[in-house]
């Protein structure tokens, strides 16, 4: 038993001292291009930081993806949205390489995952392969690069992971990315914190002027501020051969050449992401779709990303002392951006106070908070916000109001309707929907027990109770009734739903499931030939299309093959 244990122990000592020191030689580009990207590691995202490296495939799928080490398949990971198809490969060394956005994977991999998915009968599957059933060797075929799940483009979104699972920087493993230019800074904003606190004679949010001096050197006009006050900016980074406004490596800010603060996106881990939304400007965010960060830490903000901190990143602006406050903006090859704001403390008698909206409901931090109307309840559960505040709730008829998108929720809320007033078939037809912007009800994932609907969600807004009494709309795209498609190598159908959306479907051909994937971008559903379970002459296809409050269309054709 000592024995077994001092192995152990000695097993996880040496994986840790490997990941102390970051192997440069020992991961390879994945791809047999140079690496140009559209996203950077730590990238600001809605929600997230982005997870890793986005490597562009010029502009089309089916590029070999070759493992990046040696190691086995310890991961398959099939979804609708998110990754698509994923890869996750862990390697000797205890770090864990990532794939997504796959269009599909090398044949002796594909084998295995459509077996796995023909025993379920479900094309989404997640699989955790034995260690050593799927061993591959550094630089061996594993995959075509696509656009599958929630991808904008073809591109591959390759990861590097540390032994808990943690994303790291890939560029920190010696994978070359060549950058000659220096981030760009597109604003700098400025924050009165403090009770007291103003700047430039107001207590509101300033945008300053930015002064371009030539060669990545910015500076402001003169700030006149007194109090606690707080810095935030908005800056990306383009790499060679690129276009993309990617997320920049590092941030350092200085008062008076004392550094006060910095962070720098190395390595974070998936259970603090959604703290993004106290890293940024959130208000800012959701009104005008720029991500200001923020210079200064919030209080209730755990990110591990932080490095040196000095008062919190805030600056105690006294009067009658001038300032000298330095960012520098850094990306990973060491191109940097300076921008130098000169700061007079001057307090002023005479300022613009912050509109401050007081209304019925405190939603506090650390407190739950409840209310209802006309039917409908809303309750915020406590550690939902980041910081106290005051909300807009406001029932309606048929319509609950929960205050604006504009400020950021760590956990779900959640929205109730009594529905005992509609006859118990129309309620199949009821879901919960969110008013967007423009007036579209987007479903909210409706739970129902009794009288009783109920949806979570972390996004305030407008919820309703909508009606969906159409069924989905199933057509053919690439064959028709009756048809000989003996030359198709897949058999292609087209599926949409114009209110709750699609919830599930099954394709069977003379009473036998087949496999058909769903790519959401594009409504289709497709089969391929290849998977070789279609083998007679004439064939009865059936598809069932079902939405998510039990609407179905069932579409059937007979096809013949040789």
């Amino acid at each position: 038993m000592k024995r077994a244990t001092s192995l152990l122990f000695l097993v996880l000592f040496t994986t840790i001292q490997a990941q102390n020191t970051i192997p440069q030689d020992y991961f390879q580009n994945p791809l047999d291009i140079p690496i140009v990207l559209a996203g950077t590691f730590g990238e600001l995202r809605s929600n997230h930081f982005h997870s890793g490296l986005d490597i562009k495939t010029q502009q089309r799928e089916g590029m070999e993806v070759k493992a990046s080490a040696e190691g086995y398949i310890s991961r398959i990971n099939i979804q609708h949205y998110g990754y698509g198809k994923a890869l996750y490969i862990q390697h000797p060394n205890g770090y864990t390489t990532v794939y997504g956005h796959l269009q599909k994977l090398a044949p002796k991999f594909k084998e295995y995952l459509r077996k796995k998915q023909y025993a379920k009968e479900s094309y989404e599957i997640e699989l955790y392969p034995e260690p050593g059933t799927l061993k591959v060797e550094k630089g061996e075929l594993i995959a075509y690069s696509g656009n599958t799940g929630g991808s904008g483009g073809p591109h591959l979104h390759f990861e590097i992971r540390d032994g808990s699972q943690r994303p790291m920087n890939a560029q920190m493993f010696g994978l070359d990315v060549p950058d000659s230019r220096k981030p760009i800074i597109e604003g700098i904003f400025a924050y009165p914190l403090g009770e007291d606190a103003h700047i430039n004679n107001s207590q509101e949010r300033q945008k300053l002027r930015l002064i371009p001096l030539g060669d990545g050197t910015y500076t402001t006009p003169e700030v006149e501020a007194c109090g606690e006050i707080g810095i935030g900016i908005s800056t990306v980074d383009q790499q060679d051969m690129a276009y993309n406004h990617n997320g920049v490596y590092r941030i350092e800010a200085s008062l008076n050449a004392e550094q006060i603060f910095e962070i720098d996106f190395q390595k974070f881990s998936f259970a603090e992401t959604r703290h993004l939304n106290q890293l940024i400007d959130y208000e800012y965010y959701a009104n005008k779709r720029d991500r200001i960060q923020k210079l200064y830490r919030e209080p209730s903000n755990p990110l591990s990303l932080y490095g040196k901190l000095n008062a919190e990143g805030k600056l105690n602006i006294k009067d009658s002392l001038d300032y000298q406050y330095t960012i520098r903006v850094t990306d990973f090859k060491g191109n940097e951006s300076l921008v130098r704001i000169p700061i007079k403390g001057q307090w002023s008698d005479k300022i613009r106070k912050k509109e401050l909206k007081e209304t019925d409901f405190l939603a506090s931090a650390n407190n739950g908070l409840s209310a209802s109307g006309h039917n409908m309840d809303v309750y915020i559960p406590e550690g939902s916000l980041y910081q106290d505040s005051y909300l807009d709730i406001d029932f309606t008829d048929n319509m609950v109001v929960v205050h604006k998108d504009e400020i950021p929720l760590h956990k779900n809320f959640t929205v109730g309707f009594d529905v005992s007033d509609y006859p118990e078939e129309e309620r199949e037809q009821l879901f919960i929907a969110r008013l967007s912007d423009y007036g579209k009800p987007i479903y909210s994932t409706t739970y129902k027990k009794g009288n009783r609907f109920t949806t979570g969600t972390r996004t305030f807004g407008k919820y309703f109770l909508a009606k969906d009494s159409i069924a989905p709309k199933v057509s053919p795209v690439n064959f028709y009734d009756g048809q000989w498609i003996s030359g198709n190598e897949t058999l292609k159908l087209k599926i949409s739903d114009d209110l709750s959306g699609i919830e599930a479907y099954r394709a069977t051909v003379n009473g036998k499931f087949i496999l058909m994937e769903y790519e959401y971008k594009n409504n289709t559903l497709t089969h391929y030939f290849s998977d070789e379970i279609i083998t007679d002459t004439e064939n009865d296809l059936k598809v069932i299309v079902t939405d998510n409050v039990g609407n179905s269309t069932t579409y059937t054709a007979k096809f013949f093959r040789k």
